[in-house]
This record gives structure tokens, C-alpha cells and sequence, in this order.
């Protein structure tokens, strides 16, 4: 019996050293693996971050140019009112720096009829006119449009040089202009912060690391933690494009004189690369090795002979137990209850795990009454596709409008739940991020997602949408007719003719109606606005998602043809649009119609972007068209 017990023995313990040996090698292995791994998975998240500040800076640059642009017209407004409430302020210099001080602005300036500076905060600009320099000439259309309101982007002034935000408008008796200049200092700012070496700066946690950001075509460094590496060429300091563009999950080169770890990732116009020198990627693996390697054996040896079968029968099923209540608490099950009492440490890791169960529940019942304790309407919603309950916190039912037994029907099944959220979202709000309409309320829905578990807050923001939509239709639209006034056609059309190539094959017509003054004289102006109403409501509907009809006052209409897939298309369009010139009728009263005439020109877009002119030659060709159709000859 004891050689054999020596033989299984030896035996055994050969087994367990091959097994050993040959595990210490592949985790050698996988340690190199797993450390390129982490190493390219921590370079990837901090590029995401990287993009993620990058766009968050270009976002707040944009709305603080934004507010910049605001705040300037809005000063100048309540300038021009003092001014004309107090006509002996231009006679003042120093006053008129007082008020500039108070509302902390750099410069005014007062423009006569003719565009000439004859008053201001800084007197080596008076006689300065709207044809002084380029930058001024921004300004000169306000000469023959005193309805204009100007603000100008940051641009260098005309005197100086020097980097300002210009604003100007009429006075409300339209005796005078009044110029205002603000110093952009929060716009640079926030400009400041998309330097590529600066938002570096944030993410170097390991001083070991370095990041370079990379031309793509010429190769420059253009930003880096290394500073004195700015402007080198990548070769120089040892890295290849043609290794950062074909290696996209990371490659070995020496870099600065050291053999490093890199990976890259175009962001823009650059790469963007974080390098790690392989004596830090590296420096623990040995280590980590040899210490694993005896507690392999020591495991091995005491798993083996003393703790598996006790473990097994009196732990690891226990455990496995647990685990599992584990996991359904997890999936935000919090009705489980633990109560494995097997041992005393069973029992009071079930009572602690229970209370701490029953803190969390304590906690999400605090966070509700915190939220009914705010002046608006929120409410969280959490639930997991891995079990059917939906949790609710706050004004939840009050927000979406649920009865009680909707609200059980609700919380119980998730995918109900997904698909009333589903529901609700197919009714977007448009031109804003998140808010959808459910009856006659805007709801702003919130939700992230992780490891597939959901968590959504509900914000009721009716009263504010409510309020920006009211300001929207009474700036934009023309009361009468319902359609775009001209305010709101220049803003479409501002927007729309940045990018001209979106839109396809196109046209801007020009459009007037035939006989209104005979209309007006005949059957009064309730009659003429009825017809207008009429051909306001021909326009409006005609080629539904191709057009845009605007009013831009008295008897005169813009139609706007678009994103047609060729020009036979379009020319089909305007076609129809002339069948309707003579064939029309406008019901004045009830049952009492006339005949619904008007005059029209067009012109194609065709990639062009000052939609002024375009609106310009259209008019010219709506009144030959006019005056064709007077003298009975077909019109073009």
C-alpha cells in the first residue's frame, strides 16, 4: 500500500506541475494579451471622452456666440430707448460711457440717417460711415430697411483691429441708429478650451502616458502633453502613418528613444493617439506571475486534499443559492427574500443583505418625496429586461396621465410599459431634443441604459413649451393666413440655403394675387381678407412635403419648391401651379364664390445661395408674368 501511495502521490504531483507549469504560461500569455487589451480599451474610452469634451466645447462655444449675439441686440434695444427718452444724452460723451458701464458694454456708437457715426463712447470714430471698411459694410442694408435688427459675427473692428461682437437697430422713431460693441471674452474662452494640448492635459491620470494629436495629411503634430514635441513632424519622433492608419488596434514603435505601446483613432481631421512605454505596460506582469505561480500550488495542494468536499457540501451550494437571489435582487426584484441559515455566517450575510434590501427600498421612497417636494412635475422610472416589474418613483402617474389600474397594468410588465414609452415617443416635438406630446401636454423623456438595465426620468415641461411655441407663432407667422411671415421665411430660408445641396432640385416663386384691390373695393375688406385666406390655403397645401409657402404682406406670396429628384419633376410642379392661376375660386361668403386669380415667377435654385437675388429675379419675372396675362399673352 505505500508504494502505491508514493506512486499516486508522485504521480499527482507531476500532474500538478505540468498543469501548473502550462497554466503559468498561457496566464504569461494572457496577461501580455489581456494588458494590450486594457491598455487599447483605455485609450479607446479616453478618445470617446476626448470626442465627447470636444463636442460638448463646440456645443457650449456655439451657444455662448449664441447668447453673445443675444445679449448685444438686447442692449442695444434698451439703449436706443433711453437715447430716445433722453435726446441730450448724444451730447455727452461721458455719459454715454456711464451707460455703457452700466450695461456693460464696450462701445456705442450713434449713426445719422445717412450712416454716419455722429455720436458715441469713443469720439476718434465720429464721421466713420458704413462704407469705412468691410467689417462696417455688414450694417449698410439697415440704410434702406430701418427694420432691420443686426448682430454681426466676432469679427476684428474696422478702427482697431481688435476682435468684437457688433449689434445695431433704429431707434423706435427711426431717427437714428444705435451701434453697440461687446468684447467677446467668454466666447474665446470657451474657445481656449478646444486646444487639443489643453483638453489633454485633463485626461493624463497616468503620468506615464502621453498623448499626440496628428495631422492626417501632413504628418504635424499639432498637440501633445509633450510639449516640446508640438509642431515636429510624427517621424521624427518615431512614429509612422502609415503604422497609426493600418493598425488601428494598437502597435509597438519606439517612440522619443523608448520602446512603447501605441494606439490611435482619427477624431476630425487627426489622429488621436495615447502611447505607454512597455517598461510601465509590462512592469507587473513577472511579478504577478511568480506570485500566482505559488498560490497555484498552494491552492492546488490544499483544494485538493482537505477543502473540496467540505466546500461543496456545506458552501458552494449555499452560495449558489445566494448568488441566485442575488441576481434576481439585481434585476431590481426587491420583493426577494434571503434566508439561507445553514450557519451562522449564512444567516446573518441573509439578515444583512435583507436590510440592506430594505435601506434601498427606504432610499427610493426618500428620493420620492423629495421629488414631490420640488415645483415641477419629475418622475423615475427603472426597470430590467431581465425581470417583468417596472419601478416607479415621483409624479409618474400624474406626468403620463395614468389611472391606478393602468399604473398596476403598467409597472408589472415591462414590455407594456416599453411599448406605451414607444408610443409616446412616436409623437416627437419638433426642434426639440427629447419632448413628445402626449394630449395636450409636452413631456421630456430621459433614459440611459446599462448592462441592460433601464433607468428613465419624466419631466411634464408643458407650460414652458407651451410658452416658447406661442413666442414661435407670433414671431414667425403671419396672423392672417397662418403662414410663415417674412421674419420666418428669412429664417427658413437662412437655414435652408447653408447647405443648397440638400434640397435637390429646387425653385423660389414669387407670387401675387390678381384683383385684390377690386376685390377689397367691391366686397369690402372682410371679403378681401377671406380671399387672401383662400389663396394662403391653396398654397399651404399644394405639393404636401415639397414646399414651403410664406405671406410676406399685403398681397404678396413666396412659395418655396424643394427636394425634387429631378428637374422634370419640378418643372411638373410649376406646371400644376399654373393650372391653378385661372381654374381657382375663393368662397367670400357662404355659398358665394369669385374667381381666384394670380400672377407668379420662378427660378432655380440650382446650388446658389444668396436666396435674395434668387427672390429678386423671381419677382421680376412674376411681374412680367402679371403684365402678360393683362394683355392676354401667355406668360414664362
Amino acid at each position: 500500500m505505500k508504494p502505491l501511495k508514493k506512486m499516486i502521490s508522485r504521480y499527482m504531483n507531476l500532474v500538478i506541475l505540468f498543469l501548473i507549469s502550462l497554466l503559468t504560461i498561457i496566464i504569461i500569455y494572457v496577461q501580455v494579451a489581456d494588458t494590450h487589451r486594457q491598455a487599447y480599451d483605455d485609450a479607446i474610452t479616453t478618445f470617446q471622452q476626448i470626442g465627447q469634451v470636444l463636442e460638448q466645447n463646440n456645443a457650449e462655444l456655439a451657444e455662448t456666440r449664441e447668447k453673445y449675439k443675444q445679449t448685444c441686440l438686447y442692449n442695444a434695444e434698451a439703449i436706443a430707448y433711453l437715447i430716445q427718452n433722453n435726446p441730450s444724452v448724444p451730447d455727452s460723451v461721458d455719459e454715454l460711457r456711464q451707460i455703457a458701464v452700466f450695461m456693460e458694454v464696450d462701445e456705442i456708437h450713434i449713426f445719422d440717417e445717412t450712416g454716419r457715426i455722429i455720436a458715441g463712447t469713443h469720439p476718434e470714430y465720429f464721421d466713420f460711415t458704413f462704407d469705412s471698411g468691410e467689417q462696417m459694410m455688414f450694417f449698410k442694408p439697415m440704410l434702406t430697411d430701418k427694420s432691420l435688427k443686426l448682430v454681426q459675427d466676432i469679427t476684428p473692428n474696422t478702427a482697431e483691429a481688435k476682435l468684437m461682437q457688433y449689434s445695431a437697430l433704429w431707434s423706435a422713431d427711426r431717427k437714428f441708429i444705435v451701434q453697440v460693441g461687446m468684447a467677446p471674452v467668454n466666447v474665446m474662452k470657451a474657445t481656449q478650451k478646444n486646444e487639443l494640448s489643453y483638453i489633454f492635459s485633463l485626461f493624463r491620470v497616468n503620468p506615464e502616458a502621453s498623448y499626440y494629436a496628428i495631422d492626417q495629411t501632413t504628418g504635424e503634430i499639432v498637440g501633445s502633453t509633450e510639449l516640446d514635441c508640438v509642431h515636429k513632424n510624427s517621424e521624427a519622433v518615431g512614429l509612422s502613418l502609415n503604422d497609426i492608419a493600418g493598425q488601428s488596434k494598437g502597435f509597438h514603435a519606439t517612440v522619443n528613444g523608448q520602446d512603447s505601446f501605441c494606439v490611435f483613432k482619427p477624431i476630425g481631421s487627426n489622429y488621436i493617439g495615447r502611447i505607454l512605454t512597455n517598461r510601465v505596460l509590462y512592469e507587473w506582469i513577472m511579478m504577478n506571475t511568480i506570485v500566482l505561480f505559488f498560490c497555484l500550488i498552494i491552492i492546488a495542494v490544499a483544494l485538493m486534499r482537505a477543502v473540496t468536499g467540505y466546500m461543496n457540501r456545506y458552501v458552494v451550494d449555499d452560495i449558489y443559492r445566494i448568488n441566485r437571489k442575488l441576481h434576481s435582487i439585481a434585476d431590481g426584484n426587491l420583493d426577494e427574500i434571503i434566508d439561507i441559515h445553514s450557519s451562522t455566517e449564512f444567516s446573518e450575510l441573509s439578515n444583512d443583505i435583507n436590510r440592506m434590501k430594505k435601506s434601498l427600498l427606504d432610499n427610493s421612497r426618500k428620493i420620492s418625496y423629495i421629488l414631490s417636494k420640488t415645483n415641477m412635475y419629475i418622475g423615475v422610472y427603472e426597470y430590467s429586461d431581465r425581470i417583468r416589474q417596472v419601478r416607479f418613483m415621483g409624479y409618474v402617474p400624474q406626468i403620463l396621465g395614468l389611472t391606478p389600474e393602468k399604473m398596476k397594468q403598467l409597472s408589472c410588465d415591462y414590455l407594456l410599459f416599453r411599448e406605451f414609452l414607444s408610443h409616446l415617443c412616436s409623437h416627437p416635438l419638433t426642434n426639440e431634443s427629447h419632448v413628445f406630446k402626449l394630449g395636450e401636454r409636452y413631456i421630456k423623456v430621459e433614459e440611459i441604459s446599462e448592462n441592460n438595465n433601464f433607468f428613465g426620468v419624466l419631466i411634464d415641461v408643458t407650460e414652458d413649451t407651451i410658452k416658447r411655441l406661442r413666442i414661435e407663432q407670433e414671431r414667425d407667422y403671419d396672423h392672417l393666413t397662418g403662414l410663415y411671415n417674412r421674419g420666418g421665411l428669412e429664417n427658413f430660408l437662412s437655414s435652408c440655403f447653408q447647405k443648397p445641396e440638400e434640397f435637390c432640385e429646387s425653385a423660389l416663386v414669387m407670387i401675387d394675387a390678381d384683383n385684390l384691390k377690386k376685390v377689397n373695393d367691391t366686397y369690402g375688406h372682410e371679403g378681401g381678407d377671406a380671399y387672401l385666406k383662400h389663396l394662403a390655403d391653396l398654397l399651404g397645401k399644394f405639393a404636401p412635403g415639397h414646399s414651403v409657402a410664406a405671406r410676406l404682406g399685403g398681397d404678396e406670396f413666396v412659395l418655396f419648391l424643394y427636394q425634387y429628384q429631378t428637374k422634370e419633376a419640378l418643372s411638373h410642379a410649376v406646371m400644376e401651379l399654373e393650372k391653378l392661376q385661372n381654374s381657382s375660386r375663393a368662397c367670400l361668403r357662404d355659398g358665394f364664390y369669385v374667381p381666384l386669380g394670380f400672377s407668379f415667377g420662378y427660378c432655380l435654385t440650382e446650388g446658389h445661395t444668396d436666396y435674395h437675388a434668387l427672390l429678386k429675379e423671381a419677382d421680376e419675372k412674376m411681374y412680367q408674368n402679371k403684365k402678360s396675362r393683362k394683355s392676354g399673352q401667355p406668360g414664362k
